[in-house]
């Protein structure tokens, strides 16, 4: 057994004792879908067939704004045509998570208040990529690794950050944390849902849970075996096409490489959530391609 297979087999070993302590009780009977678009465009969404939409924390939450902008925001929030299922844009890259000038306190503060106001509108995840607050910055150095980033101790960084942040919202009901794994090039840590599945099982916390990115997984080349071991801990799902990260079916010979990871979804009974967090192309072509997008998707559960 090589090196990796040795961690795969360890995290599907958390992977097993995590759900242990989690309800495998569907949301619903089937998986939902959704698309990372702003406000303005629920209407058109519902009337294709989406189940729900997505978009940016930061501007949905106003987590730095009182309780009067949240009152209006909440308003008009809930009289949108979709529910905002999920949310990502979790934490600003003005946040230092990792690294010797890491500072969890004022980050902590932002992130309770997003949550906690996610639960009263219903959001069930809040994606956690945020790939600029949790990189281990070059400065961060280990001894035996002269200024270069040491990531092991950032990635011990982040999982503490995350098991604080768990504890202060542990009386929260319904929104997940959702640990987004980001492909190499794009984060320096946390780049394999496998590795998100460990600090998952390390933090043990209901609030926190997993996210694939269907896209990441693809370009990272990460096997669909990750979603399998991940199993209950997967509440979420993030996709895009192959290469070039438009919406799925713009480009029908990338579409193959899909199948795998949704056979994987179906292998694990996935009731959660999958969003296209994508490029739409010109934007008079935005209803056709939502509608290409989401015929794609519901073909690829056959």
């Amino acid at each position: 057994m090589n090196r990796r297979e040795f961690l795969l087999a360890s995290a599907a070993a958390a992977g097993l004792s995590g759900c242990a302590s989690l309800s495998s009780k569907p949301e619903g009977g089937r998986i939902l879908y959704g698309a990372c678009r702003p406000f303005g465009d629920t209407k058109l969404m519902k009337s294709i067939g989406y189940d729900f939409f997505e978009c940016n924390a930061s501007s949905t939450f106003i987590p730095t704004k009182g309780g009067d902008d949240w009152k209006r925001q909440k308003e008009m929030l809930l009289s949108l045509p979709l529910p905002l299922r999920s949310s990502n844009g979790f934490i600003p890259g003005t946040f230092r998570l990792t690294g010797p000038k890491a500072d969890f306190a004022p980050a902590l503060d932002y992130a309770e208040t997003i949550l906690r106001r996610a639960e009263e509108i219903g959001t069930k995840t809040i994606v956690f990529g945020s790939g600029g607050a949790r990189n281990v910055p070059g400065d961060f150095t280990a001894k035996d690794r002269k200024l270069q980033p040491n990531l092991e101790e950032g990635t011990a960084q982040y999982t503490e950050f995350c098991r604080q942040l768990c504890r202060r919202v542990s009386d929260l009901k319904t929104v997940s944390i959702v640990i987004e794994p980001l492909r190499p090039n794009e984060s320096n840590i946390i780049n394999y849902v496998w590795q998100g599945v460990q600090i998952c099982d390390d933090v043990k916390s209901p609030r926190l849970q997993m996210l694939a990115d269907i896209f990441h997984m693809m370009m990272g080349r990460e096997t669909a075996d990750s979603i399998r071991l991940a199993g209950c801990m997967l509440k979420h799902c993030h996709i895009a096409s192959y290469g070039t990260r438009q919406f799925p079916g713009s480009d029908p010979a990338t579409v193959a490489r899909l199948r795998p990871y949704f056979a994987a979804l179906k292998d694990i009974g996935y009731t959660g959530g999958v969003s296209c967090e994508c490029g739409w192309g010109a934007k008079g072509d935005l209803a056709k391609n939502l509608e290409i997008a989401l015929k794609t998707m519901k073909g690829l559960e056959a």
